[in-house]
């Protein structure tokens, strides 16, 4: 899994599980700056209500 693959299936659904959010956390030491900022996007979507914690069918 990639960060970027994440962020896009994220915004298509709307949804973002909680194994993903563990994966985001568990890694984030090793992202690039690049990649820290599109986790800390994600973080912005999920605050303002356009990304929900959930499950994906």
């Amino acid at each position: 899994m990639s960060i970027g693959t994440l962020f896009l299936a994220s915004l298509s659904t709307g949804i973002i599980t909680q194994e993903e959010m563990g994966w985001v956390t568990r890694n984030q030491s090793e992202f690039s700056r690049c990649e820290q900022a599109t986790a800390l996007k994600l973080g912005q979507l999920i605050d303002s209500g356009q990304l929900q914690l959930g499950c994906r069918l």
